[in-house]
């Protein structure tokens, strides 16, 4: 895809996204071809996809056709992946014989999904089972950010014989579930500066509008220096395309969105720390998606142990 595909790319999904209603982006997204986005061109597709979702604090649920797809499965609107719980990246279901149970969340696809896909571990061994929503209880979540509407699902349930997965299919589904949350993140953070610079610039404190402070000047400044920097490691990620890098781009996104809500949040002063302007909406996206799929914190702490256990720092990129 060259550089003017591209830009033309992003402008009709973002205008898309915008456009549709809170309830239809899915629907939106089907009508530009995001499966066959996502199967030519997953790497753009992905990008251009979850940063407008970030960007316009979309709510959809393509999440599930990017992780489904990573497990060697064709994505379909009416399949749902059951994620792990909140804060945490393990295979979130168990198989013990022909019976599979699992406790985790699923995004807003849980409520229209005819079936589940659900990763299980049975001894050292993974498998992938599909479970009718009928067996499953969902119960949505209205905690921080209703509108994301996501749900806690429970399985306890008669799944027949598994499919058995590679070793590997876990990790990469979780890598290429990480990258696109990181880019959700990415474009809402770009969102959140871009609400603050405009306080800034129409905001009057003694006769001039506070974006001559030097001190608001320096947070702005430092914001945009921080999502630069989280632009850069998620293009590395996709470049060298690895758990690892993948890990520390999802860790990446959860403490740039700190930061930038930070300062973003002292810019817009009081207002910033109320419904009535659209910046709450941004930040709470970000706490939400901070989590999902392991929290910045857990997951540097994940890999600092593998790295006290292997005593060796593995190169990430090829400079």
């Amino acid at each position: 895809m060259d550089p003017a595909e591209r830009a033309l790319l992003e402008s009709t999904v973002g205008d898309a996204i915008a456009a549709a209603d809170a309830t239809a982006i899915d629907a939106a997204l089907t009508d530009l071809g995001w499966l066959e986005m996502l199967d030519a061109e997953p790497r753009a597709a992905i990008e251009i996809v979850f940063h407008a979702l970030g960007a316009t604090n979309g709510t959809a649920s393509a999440l599930d056709d990017v992780m489904v797809s990573a497990l060697g499965i064709a994505p379909r609107a009416d399949l749902a992946v059951l994620l792990p719980a909140f804060g945490t990246w393990d295979p979130p279901g168990h198989l013990d014989g022909d019976h599979a149970h699992a406790d985790g969340i699923a995004t807003a696809r849980a409520s229209v999904a005819r079936e589940f896909v659900v990763v299980c571990t049975s001894g050292t061994d993974l498998y992938v089972v599909t479970v009718p929503q009928s067996s499953v209880d969902v119960v949505p979540v209205h905690g921080i950010d209703p509108d994301a509407r996501f749900a806690r699902v429970h399985v306890d349930t008669g799944a027949g014989v598994g499919v058995r997965l590679d070793p590997d299919a876990w990790e990469a589904s979780l890598a290429l579930g990480r990258r696109a949350v990181a880019q959700q993140i990415s474009g809402a953070t770009r969102s959140m500066l871009a609400l603050a610079r405009t306080h800034a610039l129409e905001r009057v404190q003694f006769g001039r509008a506070i974006v001559r402070f030097q001190a608001v000047r320096h947070r702005l400044a430092e914001t945009l220096v921080a999502i630069e920097a989280l632009d850069a490691t998620l293009a590395a990620a996709a470049d060298e395309r690895t758990p690892l890098t993948a890990a520390l781009a999802k860790a990446t996104a959860g403490r740039t969105a700190q930061t930038v809500a930070a300062h973003c949040q002292q810019v817009l002063a009081g207002i910033g720390f109320t419904t009535d302007h659209p910046f709450h909406r941004f930040l709470k996206r970000t706490m939400l998606l901070e989590g999902l799929l392991g929290s910045s914190d857990d997951i540097a702490v994940a890999i600092g142990r593998q790295l006290l256990d292997a005593r060796r720092v593995p190169t990430l990129i090829e400079l």
